[in-house]
């Protein structure tokens, strides 16, 4: 075998093995391709000493290779120590700083998993927090009791441990979900360490294998230093959330104080501004006039019938009875489809309400000034309820002295009279009717006041007599004047309010005897079972006639008999005649026809004209018995003598 030369001197296989060794160091040779050049460079070697100084040269690179290597991974790690605490310096996010620390975790341990579990102070567990490189949602969902699995042993041990083969490992107290979450991740070989504040434990980082492996010491110490990373790392964003939180509610704080404030400085403004309209004796119009224009919006007042008392800056509104309802039972204003809605209280007695529109949202503090708005017009409105009762005690007095009857009253003089009324705004001179009202007996008290209410409206008098709540109002309709009242007097108070009426009369002198048959009207409708309606006499029928002072015949007759009476004059019939005859008979058709001298089919053709005029029900007992009473009252006032006799 020929020797290498260097110049004219021949160099030695030991020394060219040496140089070639050297070379590959220098070239940053894999560690496999030195182990490989021994049995290259032992073909040259020239006896045994060669060959066993080739080897000791090989083992030496190798060594040397082991060490570089060795110092390479250090600085590495000492790289990724230094850009962790880096990424602290800079915490801003630290779910990434954790992901950060798990992700160089599995890099630099060259793990297939790495894995970080925090401690749940509640549940008394640890929970997995973050992951790298693991595909199993269960083994990501892992809860670890206390003890339970190499985990769970480190968090309650404050010791690292290493397990070569988890799934052998008896070290550890296995439980079937752990197991079956590991064995989903096919992992082997597990390495953990404590995640440390101070003495306390609050978590453990992993990294582990899919393969059995056995875990160095410097491995444990470099997985042990990203671990004190990581608690340091959770425990500056602890204390920086709490900071923050600190000051976040400071400056909450600091702004509920300010607008709390604004507010109480707003809504003394706006009270005091109000409260000077009410007394300097401002109207309602006034007050919603104002409220609009604090507010913004339109306004709108409401008497407790829903009656309009006021309105500034809006359409008509009647406001919602489910909105008004909810205010007065929670006390606040309340919003429904673009409406907000409070109800005007004395206590718990109802005055009114108040509605706010044109809107779309109300900041706390205005809603606050709404309900106040609220408050002053409860104010205003009560104040307006005190006048209006020293009016309706003047006003009843006057009613009491109209209704006493000549000689009961040493006022009952009509000219004092007419006098008195004419300063309450009253005419005693027009037409008027008086009506008698009636409901349950616990509401009568409101009854009165809203009767009183209604005649100032209508330019009339209201008080209480014996018992009854009368109106003394202008009308020449007592009828439709008693069911109007009825009806709106039913609807205001929820119950049902009956209400007689008798008229109409003009002067002081008609009126006592109206009251009485007003009165009366009103027993007579309890009897015919009509509680709830509003009649006047004269729509009683012939108990109207039995009842009313000046029996209207004459009009009672054109009431029931009417259009029979139309039919024969204009057609020369006798309808009249025939229905006198029928009943005279004791409404039998074949006498009926005998006392007329005519055929059968002849009555039975008349009395179905009647029937198109009276109507179908003519011949019940009811329709029968007024029929009967209005032809005997019209032979008796036309003077036409007894109907023809078989």
């Amino acid at each position: 075998m020929t020797a290498g030369r260097r110049g004219d001197t021949p160099v030695p296989a030991s020394a060219r093995a040496a140089r070639r060794m050297l070379d590959l160091l220098a070239a940053d040779a894999p560690t496999e391709e030195l182990a490989a050049q021994p049995a290259r460079l032992r073909a040259e070697a020239a006896g045994p000493a060669e060959d066993a100084w080739i080897e000791e040269t090989a083992e030496v690179a190798l060594s040397v290779r082991r060490v570089l290597d060795q110092h390479r991974r250090r600085e590495a790690e000492l790289a990724a120590l230094f850009d962790t605490a880096g990424d602290l310096a800079a915490l801003r996010d630290l779910d990434a700083v954790l992901r950060a620390i798990v992700r160089r975790a599995r890099t630099l341990l060259g793990a297939d998993v790495a894995y970080l579990t925090l401690h749940d102070p509640a549940a008394h567990d640890t929970f997995m927090r973050v992951t790298d490189g693991s595909v199993s949602a269960a083994f990501q969902q892992l809860r670890l009791g206390m003890g339970e699995g190499l985990g769970g042993l480190v968090a309650q041990t404050a010791r690292p441990y290493a397990s070569i083969d988890y799934r052998t490992d008896q070290r550890f107290r296995h439980t079937e979900t752990i197991d079956d979450g590991v064995a989903e991740e096919g992992l082997r070989g597990i390495l953990g360490v404590p995640l440390r504040l101070g003495e306390e434990i609050i978590g453990v980082l992993f990294a582990a294998d899919r393969t059995p492996r056995e875990f160095t010491p410097d491995a444990m110490a470099l997985l042990a230093s990203l671990a004190d990373h990581a608690a340091v790392a959770i425990d500056s964003a602890r204390l920086l959330e709490e900071t923050r939180n600190t000051l976040v509610r400071l400056e909450a704080a600091n702004a509920t104080a300010r607008a709390h404030s604004e507010t109480l400085h707003q809504a003394s403004d706006a009270h005091d501004r109000l409260s000077r309209l009410v007394l300097r004796g401002a109207g309602i119009d006034e007050v919603a006039a104002e409220i609009a224009a604090l507010l913004g919006g339109g306004v709108a007042v409401h008497d407790t019938d829903g009656s309009e008392l006021a309105r500034a800056g809006t359409e008509p509104f009647t406001p919602s009875p489910d909105s008004l309802a909810a205010s007065r039972a929670e006390g606040r204003a309340v919003h429904s489809d673009g409406v907000w809605t409070c109800a005007v209280l004395a206590g718990s007695e109802p005055l009114g309400s108040i509605v706010l529109t044109g809107l779309t949202g109300l900041p706390e503090a205005d809603r606050r000034l709404f309900e106040r708005a609220a408050l002053v017009t409860a104010m205003l409105l009560l104040m307006r309820r005190s006048v209006a009762e020293a009016e309706d005690r003047v006003r009843g007095e006057l009613l009491d002295d109209l209704l006493a009857g000549p000689g009961a009253s040493a006022h009952r003089d009509g000219g004092s009279l007419t006098l008195r009324a004419r300063r309450l705004g009253v005419d005693l001179a027009r037409p008027h009717a008086v009506a008698a009202l009636d409901c349950e007996p616990a509401l009568r008290p409101r009854l009165a006041a809203e009767t009183a209410r209604t005649a100032r409206g209508l330019g009339g008098l209201a008080g209480t007599r014996h018992g009854h709540v009368v109106l003394l109002a202008p009308s020449d309709r007592p009828g439709a004047l008693a069911r109007t009242l009825a009806a709106d007097l039913t609807r205001v108070l929820g119950v049902p309010v009956t209400a007689g009426a008798a008229g109409p009369g003009s002067g002081p002198e008609h009126h006592a005897r109206l009251y009485g048959e007003a009165v009366r009207c009103l027993g007579a409708l309890h009897a015919l079972d009509r509680t709830g309606e509003g009649a006047d006499t004269a729509e009683l029928g012939f108990v109207g006639v039995l009842l009313g002072d000046r029996a209207d015949i004459g009009a009672y007759v054109e009431r029931v008999l009417g259009p029979v009476l139309a039919y024969d004059a204009e057609r020369g019939t006798d309808l009249l005649r025939t229905l006198d005859a029928y009943y005279g008979q004791g409404a039998s058709l074949s006498r009926a026809k005998d006392a007329l001298h005519v055929h059968v089919n002849t009555v039975v053709q008349r009395l179905d004209r009647v029937a198109q005029l009276l109507g179908p029900d003519w011949n019940n007992p009811d329709s029968a018995l007024e029929i009967h009473l209005a032809l005997r009252l019209h032979r008796l006032t036309r003077g036409t003598g007894s109907p023809p006799q078989p």
